[in-house]
């Protein structure tokens, strides 16, 4: 009727996990995360840099608030933009999201 207490002791004894499985829910996590975000994040911030690298006169471009031009001049942080005959704005060179066909700005 009564069990014996050492009996009891071993029933009631947690399993020992191996340590390798417990982390192994982590680990799948942060591969994921890294295929998932960061990769394609670093490729993205790796092609803006070589574009903005690539920048030069005569370029048509079109900025981050939608601004369209052509490329007039050419600086280390900035960069000259003719959005209209004869009107120049200057422009910071990270704010540039894409560089456009040759002849686009005249179709729009």
């Amino acid at each position: 009727m009564f069990i014996n207490v050492a009996q009891a002791a071993d029933a009631a004894a947690p399993t020992q996990a191996d340590p390798i499985m417990s982390f192994l829910p982590l680990v799948i996590i942060f591969v994921l995360f890294y295929f998932m975000l960061i990769r394609p994040q670093m490729k993205r911030a790796k092609e803006q840099k070589s574009m903005l690298e690539a920048l030069q006169k005569g370029d048509e471009v079109v900025t981050a608030g939608g601004l369209a031009g052509k490329v007039v001049k050419v600086g280390e942080v900035y960069v000259g933009l003719e959005v209209s005959d004869g009107v120049t704005v200057q422009v910071q060179k990270q704010s540039i999201q894409a560089v456009l066909l040759k002849g686009t700005l005249k179709s729009l």
